[in-house]
């Protein structure tokens, strides 16, 4: 008699649907909408932030709202997101029993693979690409602090404690500036991004070439927004959220608060009801800034506690977590759809109708309904993302 013996693996696969948790899905799955309101309108304007410069009637309005919400306000929400995935994956792995070799080895393994996604994206699609920066900082985070104990991660909570104190102080110095405001009124101007405005594929790809390294090294610092994840999925929250209602609830005050506080005067001057200078436009899109890294806990927050109230799983809820669950293929497919839609060497539709600022509303909102369909669809079929499918080849 022949005894088949079967030899035990260092690793686990793929999460498999019934392990998923709702929130984390569906606040990736929501937000990719953000993001795409982000990045059609830097498409459309071939610049950031996005927005109109003269704004007209209801531009005023959109000019107001994504400056407010949208802009350096959802990537964030992404990088908290990204941590907290760090830390999923080393549980799963080790409750399977991998060696934490063999869990280091295949966290290592799916950075660097996410590096050269990025890669690839940035210089075929978009510049602005952020798997590139997650695959590094996934790296320094795999080595330096996932294996940290919990005394270490409130590092983070300190961190982030002084950076309230820094968006005040920034934001106090803006409204001096603001105050002392005497020369002629200033608009926002988007920041033009050659590849974005290129008259031909060829010309885009090599001034791609220049501008995503620059880019990615800009948005490396994220790492203490990742942290933030890495810390909060240690807790557990976003598997519980009823449990950590009280927690998620400041949260949410708070950090939405400050990051809407904090954008509100640069969105008055982009909808043209603030007027001031040079100096103090400036001044505010600083505050804007720096006060944007709280929507990541903020939005997540908000979430969670949306989550915690469901009792019923709707049809809508279940699409978008579907786009979840595939969100670095939607993330993708977006930016294949900036590129046929908005491209000035394609089909250039930001300039093709009355107002840029509603084409790149129509376009995103359109394009994200159309990967939630095309989520739910492959959700139904069992199918997996063609990204995820791809890495999860390449990993595992």
């Amino acid at each position: 008699m022949t005894i088949q013996q079967t030899l035990p693996t260092d690793h686990r696969g793929p999460v498999t649907g019934k392990e998923r948790a709702l929130a984390p899905d569906l606040i990736r799955g929501a937000m990719l909408l953000l993001i795409g309101l982000a990045n059609s309108s830097n498409f459309a304007f071939a610049g950031q932030p996005g927005v109109e410069t003269a704004p007209q009637g209801f531009e005023r309005i959109l000019n107001f709202l994504k400056l407010t919400f949208v802009d350096a306000r959802a990537y964030p929400v992404f990088a908290v997101m990204f941590g907290y995935g760090l830390v999923q994956l080393a549980r799963r792995q080790k409750s399977s029993g991998a060696t934490p070799g063999a869990v280091r080895r295949i966290l290592l393994k799916r950075n660097a693979w996410l590096i050269a996604f990025g890669a690839v994206h940035a210089t075929l699609l978009y510049f602005g690409d952020f798997l590139g920066a997650y695959g590094i900082v996934g790296i320094i985070c795999t080595l330096l602090l996932l294996n940290r104990g919990d005394k270490f991660h409130r590092i983070v909570i300190g961190i982030w404690a002084f950076e309230i104190l820094y968006v005040v102080w920034v934001g106090i110095q803006a409204v001096v500036t603001a105050l002392a405001s005497s020369g002629p009124a200033h608009a926002i101007i988007n920041e033009p991004n050659p590849s974005l405005a290129a008259s031909s594929y060829g010309a885009s790809l090599l001034d791609r070439l220049h501008e995503y390294p620059l880019h990615t090294a800009s948005v490396i610092p994220f790492i203490m927004v990742v942290w933030l994840g890495i810390w909060a999925a240690r807790k557990q929250i976003l598997e519980n959220p009823a449990a950590h209602r009280t927690l998620l609830t400041r949260v949410a005050v708070v950090s939405m608060g400050i990051t809407i506080l904090g954008g509100l005067p640069y969105a008055l001057v982009g909808a043209g009801w603030l007027h001031v200078d040079e100096a103090a436009v400036d001044a505010l899109s600083m505050l804007s800034h720096v006060s944007g890294m709280f929507g990541g806990p903020g939005y997540i927050a908000l979430f969670g506690l949306l989550v915690s109230r469901i009792t019923t799983v709707s049809l809508p809820v279940r699409a978008i977590s579907s786009l979840g669950q595939r969100s670095m293929s939607g993330y993708l497919f977006q930016s294949v759809a900036w590129m046929t839609l908005l491209a000035p060497f394609t089909l250039d539709l930001g300039h093709r109708f009355g107002s840029t600022a509603y084409t790149a509303l129509a376009v995103a909102v359109g394009v994200w309904l159309v990967s939630v369909i095309g989520a739910y669809t492959m959700s139904r079929r069992s199918y997996r993302g063609p990204a995820e499918t791809l890495l999860r080849r390449l990993v595992y």
